[in-house]
């Protein structure tokens, strides 16, 4: 199963609500971090070996149409050359808001503790934190110039044609044209997963530390964000984000 969009926006560019978008209008399922957590014993040793160099992307994305978010947006260039025929979304924000909202979750000191000396932290070394070139992560004007000068190669590195840039707040006209796919009636899904990831860490005392946790968390976490995301539509109930919610302090 070749992908058929790459979006090679970094996590916190909107990643979740892309993911959602995507899945509805044709393109999924759509991988994410999140569902890297949700099959963490098969996938942490496939994204191991692609840090290597050995990757194997068909096995990796095996069952998914899309991708966004971290690690994948690492390896975007890479992904490009190897799916020749897939489009490719460059979700981004403003720089600061960005360096805020990363520093305050997947950044930060409490969320990735757990992780050092293990298979994951292992993973988020090799697959996200390497490629800032031994710049400080906490330092605002180096991560702010990195991400402009990163999303400006995205854009001089493929042809007009191939990529859009995208910013969620555009709604579904420019990406469905982009795609080649009728704008559906409901409305753009809306999510903001800042205050689960806060919640999770506060919960956990950083990611989640065992397989069992982590892969528990991924599904949870994405069942509550799904049904935040098309809460206005009502596409899905109530019922489903508490019992996600319920799920997700669980872990």
């Amino acid at each position: 199963m070749a992908l058929k969009v790459i979006d090679a926006g970094v996590g916190r560019t909107a990643t979740f609500t892309m993911k959602f978008a995507l899945e509805h209008i044709g393109m999924g399922p759509c991988f994410h971090m999140a569902e890297l957590f949700a099959d963490v014993r098969r996938q942490v040793p496939l994204w191991l070996d692609a840090i290597e160099g050995r990757p194997d992307w068909d096995e990796i994305f095996r069952g998914f149409h899309s991708t966004v978010d971290y690690p994948s947006a690492s390896y975007w260039r890479e992904l490009a050359a190897y799916y020749p025929d897939a489009k490719v979304v460059l979700t981004t924000r403003d720089a600061d808001s960005w360096f805020e909202s990363v520093s305050e979750t997947i950044f930060s000191d409490a969320m990735q503790a757990h992780l050092v000396g293990t298979p994951m932290g292992a993973m988020m070394k090799g697959a996200i934190f390497d490629h800032f070139e031994g710049g400080d992560i906490h330092d605002r004007a180096y991560m702010t110039d990195w991400f402009e000068k990163r999303n400006a190669e995205v854009i001089a590195s493929l042809p007009a044609e191939r990529l859009l840039v995208f910013h969620p707040k555009d709604g579904w006209e420019p990406l469905c044209r982009f795609l080649e796919v009728p704008v559906p009636p409901e409305p753009f899904p809306r999510v903001n997963s800042r205050d689960e990831l806060s919640a999770a860490n506060e919960q956990e005392g950083g990611m989640a530390k065992s397989e069992d946790a982590a892969e528990s968390f991924g599904k949870a976490y994405i069942e509550t964000l799904r049904a935040k995301a098309f809460a206005a539509s009502g596409i899905y109930s109530a019922e489903r984000a508490c019992s996600g919610a319920a799920d997700l302090a669980a872990t």
